[in-house]
């Protein structure tokens, strides 16, 4: 039972920090570089807790948490070098 109130818990951040990051998107109050820095910030944490228990890594060996954070940090580059040649 304790399982599924961490589980519960979890989606019902993850859902906050998907709605903060459609505000942010929508509301156009924000300039661009720091709208597109909250969005990656919340982006990130939602890929950790998604990574960390929904997939099960918390039991992983570390090998492969830290495959899997290289993984996330390479998808941040790409972001951002994306981002750049939009401008």
């Amino acid at each position: 039972m304790t399982r599924t109130k961490l589980y519960t818990a979890i989606y019902v951040v993850l859902f906050a920090f998907a709605t903060v990051q459609v505000l942010v998107e929508q509301s156009g109050e924000l300039p661009y570089w720091t709208a597109f820095w909250v969005i990656i910030a919340l982006s990130f944490v939602k890929a950790l807790l998604v990574a960390w228990y929904y997939q099960h890594l918390k039991w992983e060996p570390r090998s492969v948490a830290f495959t899997m954070f290289v993984g996330l940090l390479a998808a941040l580059a790409l972001t951002t070098a994306a981002a750049y040649s939009i401008l």
